[in-house]
C-alpha cells in the first residue's frame, strides 16, 4: 500500500510538473498584443501625417494660385492702362497738345491778356500751367516765347497764388534777377515765363499784356 500510494503522488507530481503556468500564457498574450499593437499605431502616425502634408500641400497650391491671378490683374490692368494712355494721347495730339508725365500741355499759337488766356485753357477742360517741380519748369520754357502761367497776386498784393488756390512757396519759385518788382510802378500781377534761356525765368507782367500761353490738363484713366 505504501508503493501504491508513492507511485500515484509521482505520478501526480510529474504530472502536475508538465502543465502550462498560466502566467506564463499571460505575458506571452500580452507580449504578443505588444507586437501587434506596435504596427497599427505606425500606420496611424503615417495616416496622420500623410494628412498634414496634403493639407500643407492644398494651402500652398491656394496661395500661388491666388498670387497668380493677383499678377495675372495686375498685368490685365496695365495693359488697359497703356491702351487708355495711347487712345487720350492720340486724341489730344491731334488737337495740338503734348504729353509731359504726368500732364498734357497746350501751347497758343497767338497772343491775348492773361485772364483771356486762362478763359480759353478753361474751354478746353484745362487751366494755366500750374508749375510743381524742376522739370516741369524746364519743360515749359523750353518753347522760347513770352507765356502766361497760372500764377498771380490779383486777389491781394504780394501774396502770388496758383490757379487753384495754392499759394506760391519762397522755396519753390522761379523768379529772375530782382523779379516781381512792379516795374515802373505797373499794375504786374500776373507771371509770364520771360527768361526762357536760364531756369530762374518768371517776370511779373501787367495782366492785361499780350502773351502766348500754357494750359495744362491732368491725365486720368
Amino acid at each position: 500500500m505504501a508503493r501504491a500510494v508513492h507511485r500515484e503522488q509521482t505520478d501526480i507530481s510529474m504530472d502536475y510538473a508538465n502543465l502550462p503556468d498560466p502566467s506564463a500564457c499571460r505575458r506571452s498574450d500580452i507580449h504578443n498584443e505588444v507586437h501587434l499593437a506596435a504596427p497599427g499605431r505606425k500606420l496611424y502616425k503615417l495616416v496622420a501625417l500623410s494628412f498634414a502634408f496634403l493639407c500643407i500641400l492644398q494651402v500652398a497650391l491656394n496661395v500661388s494660385l491666388r498670387l497668380g491671378f493677383y499678377s495675372l490683374d495686375i498685368c490685365n490692368n496695365e495693359t488697359e492702362d497703356l491702351d487708355k494712355l495711347r487712345k487720350l494721347a492720340d486724341d489730344y495730339f491731334q488737337q495740338g497738345w503734348l504729353y509731359f508725365h504726368p500732364s498734357l500741355y497746350y501751347i497758343s499759337l497767338i497772343k491775348k491778356t492773361w485772364q483771356e488766356s486762362r478763359e480759353d485753357c478753361l474751354q478746353r477742360g484745362a487751366d494755366l500751367v500750374i508749375i510743381n517741380t524742376k522739370d516741369e519748369q524746364d519743360f515749359t520754357r523750353q518753347f522760347h516765347k513770352f507765356t502766361w502761367i497760372g500764377l498771380n497776386d490779383t486777389t491781394k498784393k504780394g501774396n502770388w497764388k496758383w490757379v487753384d488756390g495754392t499759394p506760391l512757396t519762397k522755396s519753390f519759385s522761379y523768379w529772375g534777377t530782382g523779379e516781381p518788382n512792379g516795374f515802373e510802378h505797373d499794375n504786374e500781377s500776373c507771371v509770364e515765363i520771360r527768361f526762357y534761356y536760364q531756369e530762374n525765368s518768371w517776370n511779373d507782367e501787367p495782366c492785361d499784356a499780350q502773351n502766348f500761353w500754357i494750359c495744362e490738363k491732368n491725365v486720368y484713366l
